[in-house]
């Protein structure tokens, strides 16, 4: 089970987006990447081509480094680290360790 899950709230711990808040777009687990909403924002110069015949230069959310994002906690916002905890019912799911919210309903 991952830590972070795409539609996870984050916030960026370090960088140069460091304090933002966004939600998860895309994990790259084999590069231990995250793509994150309105984060990392860079220019890509793009061909035309038959689904965008005028190209040009488009702004895109870019990948970051997964050790620099950390879950937000439901309850305050802050970041915070991630448990795993069994239920009755034989269930894993994730809790905040700040305010031992469960993030997994």
């Amino acid at each position: 089970m991952q830590r972070i899950k795409t539609g996870d709230e984050v916030v960026i711990i370090a960088g140069k987006n460091k304090g933002s808040h966004g939600k998860v777009l895309k994990v790259l687990p084999e590069d231990e990447r995250v793509v994150v909403q309105g984060v990392n924002i860079v220019t890509k110069h793009v061909k035309p081509s038959r689904e965008n015949p005028q190209g040009g230069i488009q702004k895109r959310e870019a990948a970051i480094h997964i050790s620099n994002v950390m879950l937000a906690d439901p309850k305050s916002g802050d970041p915070t680290r991630v448990r795993f905890q069994t239920l009755e019912s034989g269930t894993k799911v994730r809790v905040a360790v700040k305010s031992g919210e469960q993030i997994d309903k």
